[in-house]
């Protein structure tokens, strides 16, 4: 664990493990402990694993106004920069995933693998940018619970809810404890994120798209809409998982990232690796 002032804010982040680097960027509005159960296991199984805070989100720094896609992805390069890390397997879940898109567009030769959870590629309709827009003037006016109490539901599956409410706690935590002012401005920055359609055709890296089979927010037809667009991608589907698949059934989520991350080629230990 460690913070890190870069581009006018603090970050936050974990940085486990040794060997190969493996990034992972969270979704809204929640914080890197949601990817604990990863970053436990792949630290323990010859990776370097890092995972950052986003801005405005955990320990990082709050910023009022707009946080744009691109805003969060030159944050993550300022991090990888700072610990000295060249190429690097780079994830995201929901909004984490849409970072990850935007990372691409702006260092792909930086980056040696791909993970895309639960998340889309299109651009916001009219009507979600309003309905973002709006839910941001309403996390700034009433705070975090109330919206994370209704969110929950639609977060995790109904078997979690049941089955796993260690979980559905978790989940809930974070979400409370988010900053109000943090989320408004990611949630405003998405309303106006670019059609990432067409960079997915151009990726030129292996990637994995991954989905829960109940998730509400991005449904199985989103990941396999990246599988399709995205040459030779491998698709996962994980029964029961709601839109956090990596919480709700991390053994499944660990074996299927693994065998991705063993599938990649092979990175030469070359000052060029680190570009």
């Amino acid at each position: 664990m460690g913070s890190v002032a870069c581009r006018g804010i603090t970050v936050g982040y974990e940085d486990e493990g040794s060997g190969p680097p493996l990034a992972l960027v969270h979704g809204h509005p929640f914080d890197r402990s949601m990817w604990r159960p990863q970053t436990e296991h792949f630290s323990r199984a010859g990776w370097r694993v890092i995972v950052p805070d986003l801005r405005g989100y955990g320990e990082s720094t709050p910023v009022p106004g707009t946080t744009p896609l691109e805003t969060f992805a030159r944050d993550l390069l300022a991090l990888l920069d700072h610990l000295g890390i060249g190429r690097f397997v780079l994830g995201g879940l929901s909004m984490g995933g849409q970072i990850v898109m935007e990372c691409y567009r702006l260092f792909p030769e930086r980056i040696r693998g791909l993970v895309f959870a639960d998340t889309f590629a299109a651009a916001e309709t009219e009507e979600g940018r309003t309905r973002r827009r709006d839910m941001a003037e309403r996390l700034l006016r009433e705070g975090m619970t109330g919206y994370a109490q209704e969110a929950l539901p639609t977060m995790v599956s109904a078997h979690t809810l049941t089955h796993r409410p260690d979980v559905a706690a978790h989940v809930l935590a974070m979400m409370t404890a988010a900053p109000s002012e943090g989320a408004a401005a990611a949630l405003r920055g998405r309303a106006e994120r670019p059609d990432y359609t067409a960079l997915l055709s151009r990726i030129s890296v292996p990637a994995l798209a991954v989905v829960g089979t109940e998730d509400a927010h991005t449904p199985v037809s989103d990941a396999q809409d990246i599988h399709t667009r995205v040459p030779d991608a491998t698709l996962a589907v994980i029964e029961q998982a709601g839109h956090l698949p990596n919480l709700e059934c991390p053994e499944e989520f660990n074996a299927v990232l693994a065998e991705f991350l063993h599938s990649l080629p092979e990175q030469a230990e070359t000052a060029a690796a680190h570009g």
